[in-house]
């Protein structure tokens, strides 16, 4: 076994691999690698806001396993992730990691624990709309189609009728995420087998189609005690995948996008503290046009409107500061676009800590003035949304001033 381990946003490192294997992270995009171009079997490596765990197997080769893990811990990852999923539930100490310090371990003990909480009073009942093909009507006869299969006869019946049963879309999304999980390597061995136990517990409950989309389910007092789960399971899903890669090379891994977290974060516990103003807020606003023609689309991450459709605020959240190569702060040029076509005399830009500075340009000949601001992530999450509140009220003083 290969074993790689990297921290978001570090220096590069110089690792031997499989040439294969390299091209493989390559092509997944999974860190940025480069071979050396005298030495075919060492390759560069450096994270960047990914992380992620991932296994490689490579045909004929030594079995690769990838670990990129943020410089957040755990459960301030959980508590970014739980505030936008669920503005009033899911606090620090909600989801527990058990002291692991790297993701998919942490995140399969935290759906295992929350999953046997779920199940503890026995799995969740509700009502499901069933079609089916009778010797004895239940239900209704679906009319049309009794007449356009049986051609009038009256048996079997044709029928739909709503069934009282486990079966139902909540208890299904739980086994998807227990079998996705078990389907990685990496998840500690006690974890698994606890979430073979799960499992079982699941065993009469049909199993979701690979590729198909989630069943819906909606939060309500009959199913609470499933909310975390079904959270946590939701992020398990849509995060975890198995890939197969050219060279017979095949993928199982878990990844998180630090940027998507962040910014998602931001943007709904900003919109949260802006509601306390009236108004309303647009998260990834998409009538917004840089041109007068709107041929030319921008999306803000928030717009702050007041009631009668006029804009207040723009906000961009960053994780990291952006210096692409050649075309340096060019986060400032997309705010000034953003404050521009808005029609506002400020634009503000939200980092992370660390990432950048306090700061304000006032722009030429424009009277406009680009605000960058920094949350410390590291702080209590009390003290974090209260710095939001505080932003919050920073951004919409010039306007109500």
């Amino acid at each position: 076994m290969i074993e790689v381990h990297l921290v978001e946003h570090t220096p590069a490192r110089i690792v031997s691999l499989p040439h294969i294997a390299g091209q493989a992270l390559a092509t997944l995009k999974a860190v940025d690698a480069a071979p050396d171009p005298y030495e075919p079997e060492l390759w560069r490596l450096k994270a960047g806001s990914k992380v992620r765990a991932v296994t490689l197997d490579v045909p004929g080769r030594e079995t690769m396993r990838l670990r990129i893990t943020p410089k957040l811990p755990i459960q301030r990852l959980f508590f970014l992730l739980g505030y936008t999923l669920d503005l009033g539930g899911w606090r620090d100490g909600d989801v527990d990691v058990a002291g692991y310090d790297e993701l998919l371990p942490a995140i399969a003990h935290a759906v295992e624990r929350q999953t046997d909480r779920a199940l503890r009073q026995g799995l969740l009942q509700g009502y499901r709309s069933t079609d089916a093909t009778a010797f004895v009507v239940r239900g209704r006869v679906r009319e049309a189609d009794q007449i356009r299969r049986r051609f009038g006869a009256p048996l079997p019946a044709e029928i739909a009728y709503d069934e009282f049963t486990t079966d139902i879309a909540e208890n299904r999304i739980l086994r998807a995420a227990v079998e996705r999980l078990l389907r990685l390597p990496g998840v500690p061995g006690a974890v698994r087998t606890r979430l073979v136990h799960q499992r079982a517990r699941l065993a009469e409950v049909t199993p979701l189609v690979r590729g198909q989309p989630l069943p819906g389910w909606q939060p309500s007092r009959l199913n609470a005690r499933y909310h975390h789960a079904l959270r946590l399971a939701g992020l398990v899903l849509d995060n975890a995948s198995a890939e197969h890669l050219p060279g017979g090379v095949r993928m199982n891994g878990f990844l998180f996008d630090m940027n998507t977290v962040f910014e998602d974060f931001v943007c709904v516990a900003l919109r949260e503290a802006l509601s306390a103003y009236g108004g309303h807020a647009a998260l990834q606003a998409t009538n917004v046009y840089l041109d007068e023609a709107e041929i030319i689309r921008i999306r803000p991450d928030l717009v702050w409107y007041d009631d009668s459709g006029a804009a207040l605020v723009v906000a961009d959240a960053k994780y990291k500061l952006g210096k692409p190569h050649g075309y340096p702060d060019a986060d400032l040029y997309q705010m000034l676009a953003y404050s521009t076509s808005l029609g506002l005399k400020d634009g503000h830009s939200v980092y992370a800590k660390g990432n950048a500075p306090h700061a304000g340009h006032l722009v030429r000949h424009s009277g406009i003035a680009l605000h960058q601001h920094a949350l410390d992530l590291d702080v209590p999450s009390s003290v974090l949304i209260r710095e939001i509140h505080v932003l919050a009220a920073r951004m919409v003083r010039p306007r109500l001033g």
